[in-house]
């Protein structure tokens, strides 16, 4: 539990600073949270046993590890990509160490989830990571578009949590435990286990955005912060991802055929409903949350193969999707932090105003798209072998017809960029040091991940000891 107790003591310590600073001196507070939390990653690196906790409610193993690490980076990034935004805009309204503090929270939620070793764990763990979030989202209060932003995503995570809930009930009377190690031994395919299954995928499906529980997305993106629709595309769907695959790979195998169907048809709805849907949007940020609707549909494919090789896949494709997305959010947030501007006509001559933005950006948008060398390209392709290898010829045959069409739209901001003139363009700024790092490490994940492969490699050596 090292990074949850270093986690919980950070949460503590700055509850302590804001209490004793001063107002004018809050804003020292974001360079002291960034740093404690950027030591915080450092020591993640450090090597941890594998063991459990509380009669095995809690455990963790190298993937464990590891995937707690990929998410700090993450959200490291997204602390330096909001510097500037909490410096200039929240500081005016003197709630900067609540930020840190619900967002630190969000984290500590997603990390008993995925190291949960009973579904009480694991729904503590999902409530834990949720409830931060609306408040992170309706932060900018003053704002009408966050509000109802922040009303919808509490009334579809009520519902979603209830759902989820009530198919835990179902697979605690046929499994006679909350326990993973118990539920495994004892669960036999029976009608009312599968529809349990079904209740508990829909329910963390709503966090994922997967089709038809995606409705939330778009308004939600749209309406809060950039940075935590940043955080809620990279950092909160992967680790739902991950804890999704973790259940249905170690506690219900018995129920394999039948998640796998519903997985397979619900991958397939979600890469054309949102690829589909991303063609229209004009606002950077739905045009950016239905992109990450569409890679949740493409997740499902490393899910589908149920064996260690899906287990990498999924994990690695997690790791570059992460930088991939708060490159993209990134560069938006820097432009509607100094313009206003997040509409894609607003991108056009971006390239001749601002070029390493618009170049990371075509970094960022290549990556999603799937186009070589970058990682992103990797990470697909390692999703169709995953989902080729166990015959779903005719799945990973929709999901290349969906990279075309996704390669369609994610051409449209760099055709807009790159090739377009605008007597109107958004004129040339300087990028603070915070935005500039930030954007940095997203730009060196995109391309190293791309062609060091030891990688992969390494997460499949990991995911032999957690299966």
């Amino acid at each position: 539990m090292r990074s949850e107790i270093i986690l919980l003591v950070m949460i503590l310590l700055l509850l302590v600073l804001e209490i004793f600073t001063k107002p004018e001196q809050k804003k020292s507070l974001i360079t002291i949270a960034i740093g404690l939390f950027a030591i915080h990653t450092v020591v993640g690196f450090f090597p941890i046993l594998e063991s459990s906790l509380f009669g095995g409610s809690f455990r963790t193993n190298g993937l464990i590890h590891f995937f707690k690490n990929v998410l700090n980076i993450g959200v490291l990034i997204i602390l330096f990509q909001s510097a500037d935004w909490l410096r200039d805009e929240v500081a005016k309204y003197n709630k900067i160490p609540e930020f840190f503090i619900l967002l630190f929270s969000s984290l500590l939620g997603m990390n008993f989830m995925i190291s949960a070793g009973d579904f009480l764990m694991f729904y503590l763990g999902l409530e834990l990571s949720t409830l931060p979030m609306v408040a992170l989202i309706a932060y900018n209060s003053h704002s009408y578009k966050a509000t109802e932003a922040g009303i919808k995503l509490i009334l579809s995570a009520a519902l979603a949590s209830a759902v989820s809930l009530f198919g835990i009930s179902m697979l605690y009377a046929t499994g006679g435990s909350l326990f993973f190690d118990v539920i495994v031994q004892n669960l036999q395919t029976s009608n009312l286990a599968i529809l349990g299954m079904v209740f508990f995928f829909s329910g963390v499906g709503f966090k994922i955005s997967l089709v038809p529980f995606h409705f939330w997305t778009a308004d939600v993106y749209e309406g809060a912060p950039i940075g935590i629709a940043s955080y809620l595309s990279g950092i909160s769907k992967g680790a739902a991802v991950f804890a999704l695959m973790g259940v249905l790979f170690t506690v219900l195998p018995i129920l394999s055929v039948q998640w796998k169907l519903i997985a397979y048809i619900v991958a397939v709805a979600t890469m054309f409903t949102g690829n589909l849907f991303a063609i229209r949007q004009q606002n950077m940020k739905r045009f950016l949350a239905y992109s990450s609707i569409s890679q949740a549909g493409f997740m499902l494919m490393a899910i589908i193969n149920g064996e260690q090789l899906g287990v990498a896949t999924l994990v690695y494709f997690l790791l570059i999707y992460i930088f991939s997305n708060l490159g993209a959010f990134g560069v938006v947030q820097a432009v509607s932090s100094h313009s206003g501007k997040e509409n894609m006509e607003d991108y056009t001559g971006l390239y001749r105003t601002n070029p390493r933005l618009a170049l990371i950006l075509l970094l960022s948008l290549f990556s999603l798209a799937g186009i070589p060398p970058l990682a992103g390209f990797f990470g697909k392709f390692f999703l169709y072998t995953a989902a080729a290898s166990k015959g779903y010829i005719l799945l990973v045959f929709l999901a290349v017809v969906n990279v075309t069409i996704a390669l369609y739209y994610y051409l449209l901001p760099v055709r807009n960029m790159f090739l377009r003139k605008s007597d109107d363009a958004i004129p040339y700024f300087r990028t603070k040091f915070a935005m500039k790092f930030g954007l940095f490490l997203a730009a060196v994940g995109i391309i190293t991940l791309g062609l060091y492969s030891p990688v992969y490699n390494y997460i499949l050596e990991l995911s032999q000891s957690a299966l």
